[in-house]
This record gives C-alpha cells, structure tokens and sequence, in this order.
C-alpha cells in the first residue's frame, strides 16, 4: 500500500503544533478535551503522532488545532516547499 508522504513526512505542521502547544502550556490531554468541545475526537496518541509525523492530520482536524492553538494559517505556508 503506497503512502502519501511529504518529503518522508506524513504532515508538514507537526512541529508547528507541538511548539504552539508547549507555548500555551497545554498537555496533549487538554488538547484533546477542547477539540471534543468541537466535534473533534482525537487523542493524546494521536496528538503525539501528528507532532512526530507518524500520522496525517485532516483538514478540519487542522483547522480545529489551529484555531485552538491560535495558529495563522499563514504560518503553515513556511513548511510547504514549491518548485
């Protein structure tokens, strides 16, 4: 089965999302709680493998974790490489 990677990464945002997170002092946990205040089920594992690019992350997923986070989306544009 062949698995969309982006330069050997399975998300370019990982390290994007863990250093808002740590910034905003939130543990893993309560990100999952104030995403399920949106509709959103994720957990602490999950958390821990979008920030280590083991897992992709959703758009709506992002969008949540971003809007939590206090992420201008213009910040991803950083991580996209185009030729």
């Amino acid at each position: 089965m062949k698995q969309n990677l982006y330069f050997d990464n399975k998300n370019v945002t990982g390290e994007l999302i863990k250093k808002h997170r740590q910034l905003k002092h939130l543990s893993k946990e309560k990100l999952c709680v104030k995403l399920a205040l949106l509709g959103i089920t994720l957990y602490s594992s999950d958390i821990y493998s979008i920030e280590n690019n083991l897992r992709t992350i959703r758009d709506f997923e992002l969008i949540a974790i971003c809007k939590i986070l206090d992420i201008d989306f213009s910040e991803l544009n950083q991580y996209i490489e185009l030729d």
